[in-house]
């Protein structure tokens, strides 16, 4: 078996899979329907990406010992792009990653070490090889290659003289560090976009790179690493960037109130990771369905279609979901994540693991309980809806259980009697509360 029919296997898209082998259209209008083009350095490039076989690079600096959700864009057009017959490269940062990019950062960026890039990278590159097939042509480098090596003044000298101050400021990265409270920026972080000309330069003489692939705020650099090309080689490259992924308040895609949402599970579980796409705006998931899965046109517009007439379903919130989990930890995975969203207000979650469990309830208040408290007859249903909190006092409790409203391990309960004992527990330590459809309590069951 080939080795790509091996990589599709592994990847295990079900339906997404199918859809991409099922695609006919051009790829250039593939990516249009999809919504990302947002900006392109020549309009001939549309005929090459349908004609040719273009080598394009992204870039990928690495400040963390994983990627995040805000990373999955380019993964995803790259992968397009390897599928449609081009050769992709993932150019890790192990140099420019020492500086770190002024985009998107209102204050500098911590310098790491190179002990601390050499683990970062060994933690991406995983997580890159879920997404292109590194068997059939794609590349993994390494831009500290050849960054560390080079000489100050030869850089000066054969680089730096082909920009002008002038022009570097008016980049809207520098100007937005520029324009802010502190107005600001060290020289490190400015002579970034250099570096990433460069590394245009280096890919092109040495993979014949034609096309950078970034998001729209990498536009200046990208042009950056275009011009070097024209100035120094008298060539013709390319770049295009794609829109920048936000949420329908405006806000960086892959944010939470708890943080960043990963692509590493031991830091982002994949139930955590499915519920970060369940969560996903009536506005938005349209884009992300386009953005983030395989499905056809047809498919995808019907999800919209029900979203529009039927938004308390949220079908297509479900769909994304189980397909972007799969993309990223399999199957098993998003079928495991699936199944725990469904029984968060099931009977069915008695029967869930400890950890998924807590998982599950990671949102939810929790008590601590003496066990002592459940030898002998047992503690009150009542008592124990006051002692969460669920109840503001024996009265409240029980008008709750009377209009059908308490719920223990996700059963109604309806007796004002009701007792509760060890046989209650789940995973032998927990008591799962529950006041009318969202309101869980946890109470952990601690030995005295």
């Amino acid at each position: 078996m080939r080795s790509s029919t091996l990589w599709m296997l592994r990847l295990g898209r079900g339906a997404s899979a199918r859809g991409s082998v099922a695609c006919m259209d051009p790829l250039s209008e593939e990516l249009r329907w999809r919504g990302l083009v947002n900006q392109l350095t020549e309009p001939d490039l549309s005929r090459r990406l349908d004609h040719d076989r273009v080598t394009v690079y992204v870039g990928f600096d690495p400040t963390a010992a994983s990627l995040g959700v805000g990373n999955l864009l380019q993964l995803c057009t790259l992968r397009r792009l390897q599928e449609r017959g081009h050769r992709p490269i993932a150019l890790a940062g192990g140099g420019t990653g020492s500086i770190g990019d002024p985009g998107g950062k209102s204050e500098e960026r911590p310098l790491l070490t190179a002990d601390q890039l050499r683990a970062n990278l060994s933690g991406i590159r995983p997580q890159l090889e879920r997404f292109l097939d590194f068997d059939a042509g794609a590349l993994l480098l390494d831009n500290g290659d050849w960054l560390w090596g080079l000489g100050l003044l030869e850089f000066l000298r054969d680089i730096g003289k082909h920009f002008t101050v002038n022009t570097m400021v008016a980049k809207e990265t520098v100007r937005a560090r520029l324009d802010a409270q502190e107005r600001s920026i060290s020289y490190t972080e400015f002579s970034y976009m250099l570096l990433q000309a460069y590394d245009f330069l280096h890919l092109f003489d040495t993979q014949g790179c034609l096309l950078q692939l970034g998001g729209s705020d990498q536009w200046g650099n990208i042009v950056m690493g275009v011009d070097l090309i024209r100035r120094v080689r008298g060539a013709q490259s390319f770049g295009l960037t794609t829109p920048l992924v936000v949420k329908a308040d405006g806000t960086k895609f892959g944010k939470t109130e708890a943080g960043n949402v990963w692509l590493d599970p031991s830091r982002t579980s994949p139930y955590q990771f499915f519920q970060a796409f369940v969560r996903t705006e009536d506005s938005v998931v349209g884009q992300y369905l386009r953005f983030f899965t395989w499905l056809d046109r047809p498919r995808i517009e019907e999800l919209e279609a029900a979203t529009s007439t039927h938004p308390e379903r949220r079908e297509a919130q479900g769909v994304l979901a189980r397909e972007v989990t799969t993309l990223v930890h399999g199957e098993t995975e998003a079928a495991r994540a699936d199944r725990a969203a469904s029984l968060l207000f099931s009977e069915e979650i008695a029967g869930l693991d400890e950890d998924l469990l807590l998982e599950l309830l990671a949102d939810a208040p929790s008590t601590t309980l003496p066990r002592s408290d459940l030898d002998g007859q047992g503690l009150e249903l009542v008592d124990a809806l006051v002692r969460a909190g669920l109840a503001s006092s024996r009265s409240a409790a029980r008008n709750t259980i009377e209009q059908g409203g308490a719920y223990v391990g996700n059963r109604r309960e309806t007796n004002t009697s009701r007792q509760l004992g060890v046989g209650d527990l789940l995973s032998d330590r927990y008591l799962l509360l529950r006041k009318g459809k969202r309101h869980h309590h946890l109470l952990v069951v601690v030995a005295e």
